[in-house]
């Protein structure tokens, strides 16, 4: 009786296996791999696009053309300006420059103060929650309240607590502390940049706590336990773990409050209206009056243009600065 051997079991090999992947396929695989969560993002990408790319590109576009009142219905056969609409946007001796560059002043004073304001107490109160005690949990949920709540919803509370009359701010200030000695106007006037950095800190530093609140977390216990037995107090241990552990959270922090704070245009809008007073004229606000006030829309986008490459350059200024802050500390 003679026996028939495979050439697979001649050399040792099972049969069943399945054969390995030659060299296309598993370049084939790897391209499915690495291409499906792009593909997956695709839709995303495109509705990014047409909701802020198209927008943008029609802006440029318009900048460069007199486009006013008369050219609204057909916007498309307003005769081109050139430059005309920057030159007149930048030429501070004239009133429409002069009036741009003082929103601008404005708007720097007003966002330096209200990040600085929200970064500080957004890191104090994120501190203290760190600490266990009673109740920390309501207290977290009622510190986050103001970012939570319609921005339209909380600024028109505002509203009425700035009230002249028989607002809230007054009641106290003037009625029962005694601070003042007659009712302050909030709303027009000089007070009204108070009021503005008052609403837009107390609507944007829950943002800061929630931040600063998740980096904490990432910081060891164990620092602050070796500190504690070398004789490092509270504040120490705050400067010298704490703030530098918190260096890269707050970077990114105090960023995004710049961009946010510097673009806004709700806060503003919905406390004064149409026509803000010149103590809080916001460059976002000019910017609207610019355009759909006086109908000029080619000044109103050669602005917003302008504005545009304004915070490209301080954000690729700030994210070079930072990180070579970021080389010179790991060096």
């Amino acid at each position: 009786m003679t026996s028939t051997v495979t050439p697979e079991a001649a050399v040792g090999k099972d049969p069943s296996a399945t054969p390995a992947p030659g060299p296309r396929r598993r370049r084939t695989d790897r391209i499915r791999r690495i291409g499906l969560p792009y593909l997956l993002l695709l839709p995303a990408l495109i509705l990014e696009l047409l909701v802020h790319l198209v927008p943008m590109v029609i802006g440029i576009v318009m900048s460069f053309k007199e486009l006013t009142q008369f050219y609204i219905r057909d916007w498309g056969t307003a005769p081109w300006s050139g430059f005309g609409n920057y030159k007149v946007s930048v030429d501070f001796s004239a009133p429409v420059g002069k009036s741009l560059l003082h929103s601008f002043f404005v708007t720097v004073v007003f966002t330096l103060l209200s990040v600085c304001f929200c970064w500080l107490i957004g890191t104090v109160a994120a501190i203290y929650m760190q600490d266990n005690f009673r109740g920390r949990g309501l207290l977290r949920a009622l510190f986050l309240i103001p970012y939570a709540l319609p921005v339209y919803a909380a600024v028109i509370t505002w509203v009425f607590m700035f009230q002249h009359d028989n607002g809230l701010v007054n009641h106290v200030l003037h009625d029962q502390l005694h601070i003042t000695s007659k009712p302050s106007f909030w709303l027009i006037g000089d007070n009204s940049f108070y009021a503005l950095l008052i609403v837009h800190v107390w609507k944007g530093w829950p943002f800061a706590f929630l931040i600063v609140m998740a980096g904490l977390q990432n910081i060891p216990k164990e620092l602050y336990e070796a500190a504690s037995i070398d004789g490092a107090g509270r504040l120490q241990q705050i400067r010298r773990i704490t703030l530098p552990s918190l260096r890269p959270v707050n970077q990114v922090l105090v960023l995004v409050l710049f961009l946010w704070t510097f673009n806004d245009f709700n806060t503003p809008y919905v406390l004064f209206g149409r026509s803000a007073p010149e103590a809080a004229d916001l460059i976002s606000v000019h910017i609207y009056q610019a355009s759909f006030v006086t109908w000029n829309f080619g000044t109103g986008s050669a602005m917003s243009v302008l504005l545009l490459l304004f915070l490209l350059v301080v954000t690729g200024v700030y994210l070079v600065l930072t990180s070579r802050g970021r080389r010179s500390a790991d060096v």
